[in-house]
């Protein structure tokens, strides 16, 4: 709840023109991922982290955000860390379309989101390479999604959301047949941000895939010192190379990012003095991170329970 409380007064304390028509809040939900996307009144929630992250997700849709519905939840693909916190988003607010690689899975996660949507009456569909959807003035084209691929992380539906001339992909965790599946599918990659794939991984992010996006930026969502090395240096470099400004929510905390149609500008929770090119493996010891005075009068959030 103190996390909520900081990130509400910082929202409040930014100029009135900082707030774009959308806004994509990439959240700090550990070894997961986890996004919002707001725009002309609609929202779409893809992914919902782990399990830990169900009350920080409900509160935030209900408190902070004061959300009566979603417009779309994608659930990119059924592994825990990506679906774990979304029966609490569902239990937060009715959504109106679920998008899934799969209309049903063997976990307890996947079940509980099938129950929800059984209650209110949402529809869970495998959506087709291609398709479009609507998020007020932005554009949601299906770039990937591979029902029944070798892997579950190459099950990911991959989303491109496009805003006047500003443009966004979202990957999951798609890994190098995937992209490679889309370089070759002739669909557009170039893109102002992307969403690193698989926490930063070597699985995803191959140079080829990497070069078609060509991002100005690129977020990776991934825990503090996780026992993967995500992200890999290997990624880190690629994008180096890119001159792709990284943003990282095991450093940064939530990312929230804003467009106008025409610019993109980001605002991490908080700042921090370590290179955000430096894989966690190459990093001997833990360095100092300077918080935003806000968090630092609130403290950071003790627990993530449960809201099931």
């Amino acid at each position: 709840m103190k996390k909520i409380i900081a990130l509400l007064l910082l929202f409040l304390f930014l100029p009135i023109s900082a707030f774009a028509e959308l806004t994509v809040y990439f959240f700090d939900v550990g070894q997961g991922d986890a996004a919002l996307v707001r725009c002309d009144g609609e929202t779409m929630v893809i992914d919902g982290g782990p399990a830990s992250a169900s009350q920080f997700l409900y509160s935030f849709i209900r408190n902070t955000l004061k959300l009566d519905h979603l417009d779309y939840m994608i659930a990119t693909h059924p592994h825990e860390d990506h679906i774990g916190g979304l029966p609490a988003v569902l239990n937060a607010v009715p959504v109106d379309l679920i998008l899934s690689p799969t209309e049903s899975w063997d976990s307890d996660r996947f079940r509980d989101i099938e129950k929800y949507a059984d209650a209110q009456g949402a529809p869970i569909i495998v959506p087709d390479e291609g398709d479009a959807l609507h998020l007020g003035e932005a554009t949601i084209t299906i770039l990937h999604c591979w029902f029944d691929a070798w892997t579950t992380n190459d099950m990911s539906i991959v989303l491109r959301i496009d805003y006047g001339t500003t443009s966004f992909i979202f990957t999951g965790d798609a890994e190098y047949t995937s992209e490679y599946m889309m370089i070759d599918s002739g669909l557009p990659l170039a893109a102002d941000v992307l969403k690193v794939g698989h926490h930063g991984s070597t699985t995803s992010s191959t140079t080829e895939f990497l070069e078609a996006v060509h991002p100005k930026y690129a977020v990776i969502s991934c825990g503090k010192y996780n026992g993967y090395g995500h992200p890999h240096q290997e990624t880190l470099d690629s994008l180096k190379k890119l001159n792709t400004e990284v943003f990282r929510t095991d450093l940064q905390g939530t990312i929230i990012c804003r467009s106008d149609g025409e610019t993109i500008s980001f605002l991490p929770e908080r700042e921090t003095e370590e290179d955000l090119f430096a894989s966690p493996r190459m990093q001997t010891e833990e360095s100092d991170v300077k918080t935003n005075p806000i968090e630092e009068l609130f403290g950071e959030e003790s627990s993530r329970e449960d809201a099931q």
